[in-house]
């Protein structure tokens, strides 16, 4: 056997593995799509197909004209997410900029303290923060998931910080010598070269906020208040008797919340390659 049809068979192989692990991973995509353009009839008869047999796109709309307060959980999720990317990216850009650019004494060990952080179990600290948000009045508010974004996040802040050791130093001076302080330096010249970096960090509070479950389970007590990912399972946990939820409308809640994700991740990975994530390099040095 030559070796172009060695290379032939190996690439006829993977893709045939690549293509039997993509339907499994697609399959309850799939079948979400068949419950929610399911009949109100066969979602009370519960006799739902794997593969769509009805086309009930009418249940798109009465997601959000219904009872189901689906249409106030996507606002919630909306303001929650748009607010929470904006502080995110830029107090993860300022802090890496001072660790980038800014020269003061014990940096480095600052820097090894704010990593060390990343080693902290999130549920150490979960009855300190909701002891803290309680006395701050924040509870059953959206405060105690928006504003912690707004303190950057030390994950964030070391891909940032070793993007911006790429960017060349004599851009600095320059920028000094024509007048620029720090803050317009960070403003008017290492910001707009920052767009990759800053869009994939977006990218990623985007994507944990959005489906972000545990924090508005704690916090949240009003429904009108639930971003979606919550609503989504109060909805699905909800039932009278021998009534079921309705599963044809939970699951076009579902699928809301996850096609913005797969939208946000199919229009932004050229950042994510630009800014060296996807290999994983990240810039590294």
């Amino acid at each position: 056997m030559s070796a172009q049809a060695r290379r032939a068979g190996g690439a006829a192989t993977r893709y045939a593995i690549l293509t039997v692990v993509s339907a499994v991973l697609l399959a309850p995509l799939v079948f979400m799509v068949s419950i929610a353009l399911s009949s109100d009839q066969t979602t009370r008869e519960s006799s739902f197909t794997f593969l769509p047999t009805e086309f009930e796109f009418g249940n798109f709309v009465t997601a959000f004209t219904s009872d189901l307060p689906i249409g106030r959980f996507l606002v919630n999720s909306t303001v929650i997410v748009v607010v929470s990317c904006i502080g995110m990216t830029f107090s993860s850009a300022l802090v890496a900029y001072g660790f980038a650019r800014l020269r003061a004494p014990g940096k480095g060990l600052m820097f090894a303290v704010l990593l060390s952080t990343m080693m902290i179990p999130a549920e150490v600290l979960l009855i300190p923060q909701f002891i803290l948000f309680r006395n701050l009045g924040w509870i059953d508010t959206l405060l105690p998931i928006i504003v912690p974004n707004f303190f950057a996040n030390a994950y964030n802040v070391f891909l940032m910080r070793q993007f911006i050791t790429r960017i060349p130093g004599e851009l600095d001076e320059a920028a000094m010598l024509d007048g620029l302080g720090h803050f317009g330096l960070f403003r008017k010249i290492i910001m707009p070269l920052m767009k990759p970096i800053l869009v994939a960090v977006a990218i990623f509070t985007f994507t944990f906020n959005w489906g972000y479950f545990f924090g508005p389970l704690i916090y949240l007590n009003s429904e009108e208040k639930m971003p979606l990912a919550l609503g989504i399972q109060v909805l699905s946990a909800t039932s009278s008797g021998a009534q079921s939820p309705p599963w044809n409308l939970v699951m076009v809640g579902a699928l809301i919340l996850i096609l913005p994700m797969v939208a946000v991740y199919h229009f932004g990975q050229k950042y994510l390659y630009e800014a060296g994530l996807v290999s994983g390099s990240a810039g590294l040095k």
